[in-house]
């Protein structure tokens, strides 16, 4: 996850790498999409012997959601795609499927 403040223009360090890394994963996709033969895209790439699949924990946001367009309801319990980028004021965040608004964050005093 990475913290953005359009106000100030600070960011992250890793904000510009972040970005460009993004940038040639959606590039190589669409190429692949578009009819590129992966094995043209992979020459020179490194090499990984004895591969395994596996896993490893993201951060990502979980709570109550409205107004998602595949998750409806209101106040549904929901977990995000992987988190990408955090409002430094806490007001919005981006995770690699889309942007969220951010409401109160969990824990936080109900003035209802």
């Amino acid at each position: 996850m990475l913290m953005f403040d359009p106000q100030n223009g600070r960011h992250d360090p890793r904000f510009e790498r972040e970005t460009d890394r993004l940038i040639t994963l959606a590039s190589d996709l669409e190429k692949i999409r578009n009819g590129a033969d992966p094995r043209d895209l992979t020459a020179g790439a490194p090499i990984l012997d004895q591969w395994i699949v596996a896993e490893h924990s993201v951060p990502c946001l979980a709570g109550l959601s409205s107004g998602h367009p595949i998750l409806t309801g209101t106040g549904r319990l929901i977990a995000t795609s992987d988190l990408v980028l955090v409002a430094h004021d806490q007001s919005w965040a981006r995770t690699r499927s889309r942007f969220y608004r951010l409401g109160r964050p969990g824990g936080a005093a109900s003035n209802s």
